[in-house]
């Protein structure tokens, strides 16, 4: 009888030490938009400092939006990554987020590039990394001169001449957001107008596309994200670093009010039940480490304050030379996403 109660004994011991252990597991389930293989360093370095796990869902932003509203208060998400300002813009107003207290965040992050403070003085959404839309142009045929500001791609000396995406995709909005804060709503809806008229051909394909377009002649000038020309100045295929060089670069406004710069960046989930861990994370994202990871890895600018990289495709686009970027707050950027939306149905932008 002895030996049964041992047995049993021993078994409970066993159980209550699995209890414990699994209890004892930190776990952070994330949510993510970032698509860039670089990444994963990131994810293996928040592990190895804080010993917690990452359990990572992938899609783009409009389905982890979708999702996130499907899944309601039985979302396991704790954190979400996605890669625009609009985005998350939108993701604060559905009330998928939730508002945050962090000391480490606030003083890292520039208020321009963090949501509006919330009733409770919580933040919604940090941006994490930022990237400029530029302009690159045929250097035998455009003076850079006629496309130093956005202004000029409307411009008639540039009709026929223009390569750009779709003009409802987020990189596009986000920029037309940023026009209409500038310029008004009467003065964007004709500048919407006057970039319709000089497009080469209707929009199609990606910022990569619009550069190549660029380079063989299809058309003159073109929008791109600052990354994807960066990627091709450090291909490790020699074509690509050819069609880079082919084309000139432009940061846009550097006379007025600067360069209009996206972001990606992050949110704890409302019903988070990690949400310590959360915060942790977004906070470690923010830390020089990641910050460099974010630059090196995926050729984006650090968003944190005071963090110096290394990295000579983004040097060569600036000269080395610091550039001016525009100081509105990406929060208003983002609250222009409906009515840039009806400017575009009502111009006929493609």
């Amino acid at each position: 009888m002895r030996h049964i109660f041992s047995a049993v004994a021993t078994a409970c011991f066993a159980l209550m030490a699995t209890g414990v252990a699994q209890a004892q597991e930190q776990v952070l389930n994330l949510y993510s938009a970032r698509h860039y293989s670089t990444d994963e360093a990131l994810y293996t370095g928040f592990t190895k400092a804080t010993g917690i796990k990452i359990n990572r869902v992938d899609a783009d932003d409009t389905g982890i939006l979708a999702r996130l509203k499907a899944e309601g208060s039985a979302s396991p998400a704790d954190v979400i990554l996605l890669v625009d300002a609009a985005r998350l813009y939108r993701g604060e107003v559905d009330g998928l987020f939730k508002p945050i207290k962090s000391k480490t965040l606030e003083e890292l992050i520039p208020a321009t590039l963090r949501s509006q403070p919330s009733a409770d003085g919580g933040t919604a959404w940090f941006g994490l990394s930022t990237r400029a839309r530029l302009i690159v142009y045929n250097k035998v045929k455009v003076q850079k001169s006629d496309v130093d500001t956005y202004e000029e791609l409307a411009s008639p000396k540039n009709k026929g001449k223009l390569c750009i995406r779709s003009g409802s995709h987020p990189y596009n909005l986000s920029l037309f957001g940023s026009m209409l804060e500038h310029l008004g709503e009467q003065a964007t809806e004709t500048w919407l107008k006057g970039v319709v008229a000089n497009l080469a051909r209707p929009p199609k394909g990606g910022d990569t596309d619009q550069i190549k377009a660029v380079a063989s002649g299809e058309c003159d000038i073109a929008v791109t994200n600052s990354y994807y020309l960066a990627r091709l100045l450090r291909s490790s295929k020699p074509e690509e670093v050819t069609i880079a060089n082919k084309v000139g670069v432009v940061f846009p406004n550097q006379q007025t009010w600067g360069t209009h710069l996206n972001i990606a960046g992050g949110a704890v989930a409302r019903y988070a039940k990690n949400q310590a861990n959360a915060v942790k994370f977004l906070e470690y994202l923010a830390s020089p480490e990641a910050q460099n990871y974010f630059a090196n890895g995926n050729n984006e600018w650090p968003a944190a304050k005071g963090v110096q990289v290394e990295n000579s495709a983004l040097k060569a686009m600036t000269g080395g030379v610091p550039f001016k970027s525009e100081t509105i707050p990406i929060s208003a950027v983002g609250a222009n996403m409906g009515k840039v939306q009806q400017m575009l149905d009502r111009v006929g932008f493609p």
